[in-house]
């Protein structure tokens, strides 16, 4: 298994019904531990778990995570579960070095996956990619990340998209592993593309709203020839963003007796 980039092993993920009722230990401990098992010192959830707390407690990089870790009380690394040593339970830290590999060395979509919110029963889930921040190292490119958000801002996971390749090729695999049910997905013009609208109506039984622009020549001039000064169901919403006034008009027609909902932007 295998969801560091978009390939055949994706399906091979173990199912995630049931474990998004359970506690982030009991999530985590279903995740593969990538080490071999001579020389293994710390527990492999306990590591996962330390550099979770760091991060949460503000830590940035490897070095600060380290650090905080190092720096942890007793009864801080009891609770995450550190390695004893002694007769007298000493709890011990896992070094940032230590810190380092594990989670270098862990299915990054399976970790997300498990973390995530579970996106069954949700009205939306939007799809977005975007290049992480201090990710560039030397003349290797950023991470491009290719995630899932619930309406109410909860992320449900995360895929790095492979290099010399482009979101439209992780688009299934991302959500693949789960239950969409009833959900609207959105996009942006990238995936206005028919094999990501039969994946989500057939396989998904999801809704999907997708933006056309000039990518799809065809479609958009179909769609712009389509009669919007007649149309009566409408709405306007107008909001101030990046130091700009933006009114946006929904309009709503019906194409062989399938409803198709457009939005127009305008500045």
């Amino acid at each position: 298994m295998c969801r560091k980039s978009a390939t055949d092993c994706l399906t091979k993920f173990p199912a995630l019904d049931g474990v998004a009722g359970l506690p982030l230990v009991e999530r985590l401990r279903v995740l593969p531990d990538p080490r071999r098992r001579r020389g293994v010192r710390h527990p492999f959830v306990a590591v996962l778990l330390v550099a979770a707390s760091a991060v949460v407690a503000g830590a940035h990089s490897y070095a600060a995570i380290g650090q905080w870790s190092a720096n942890a009380p007793q009864h801080a690394l009891a609770r995450l579960g550190a390695r004893v040593v002694g007769a007298l339970g000493v709890r011990v830290a896992p070094s940032a070095a230590t810190i380092r590999r594990v989670v270098g060395l862990v299915c990054p979509g399976g970790l997300a996956d498990l973390t995530g919110a579970n996106p069954a029963g949700s009205d939306t889930v939007a799809v977005d990619g975007k290049a992480a921040r201090g990710s560039r190292h030397g003349e290797l490119p950023a991470a491009h990340l290719l995630a899932a958000m619930t309406g109410d801002g909860r992320t449900v996971t995360q895929l790095r998209v492979p290099d010399k390749t482009n979101e439209i090729t992780c688009f299934a695999a991302l959500l693949a592993p789960f239950d969409l049910s009833g959900v609207t997905v959105t996009a942006d013009a990238l995936h206005a593309q028919r094999a990501h609208a039969r994946f989500l109506v057939e396989e998904k039984k999801a809704h999907y709203l997708l933006v056309v622009k000039a990518n799809q020549p065809e479609l958009h001039r179909r769609l712009r020839s389509l009669p919007w000064k007649d149309v009566i169901a409408r709405r306007y919403d107008r909001e101030v963003g990046h130091g700009r006034r933006e009114t946006r008009v929904t309009r709503a027609l019906t194409i062989n007796e399938t409803p198709c909902r457009v939005r127009r932007r305008f500045q």
